[in-house]
């Protein structure tokens, strides 16, 4: 008697927690069907915005380079760069010269 006692206890718990989690599964699929739904209209409204900005993206004109337009001024700008690092590269060595010069005049 009082193993029927207890598989009827045990049965009863497990259809009573069965319902339970099959009834929480149910509901949060239709939550889940209601907001792929609103993701859905978002996504349509999207699309749409996204058509209209590419048609004024369309209606812009092209840019193009403003770098390249003349070659020789972007050589001239080249070159006066190239003079510039240089100057700086030989006032660092001259830096670095006086530099250790005190330092040889510290250690003797």
């Amino acid at each position: 008697m009082l193993w029927f006692l207890v598989w009827t206890v045990l049965i009863l718990g497990t259809l009573v927690g069965a319902f339970l989690l099959g009834r929480d599964l149910w509901r949060k699929g239709l939550a889940l069907t209601r907001e792929l739904g609103r993701a859905a209209e978002a996504l349509g409204v999207l699309a749409e915005r996204m058509a209209e900005l590419a048609d004024a993206a369309d209606a812009i004109p092209a840019a193009r380079p403003q770098l390249l337009d003349d070659p020789g001024e972007h050589r001239a700008t080249v070159d006066r760069l190239r003079e510039e690092r240089v100057e700086r590269a030989s006032a660092r060595a001259e830096r670095r010269q006086s530099t250790y010069a005190r330092w040889r005049a510290y250690s003797r």
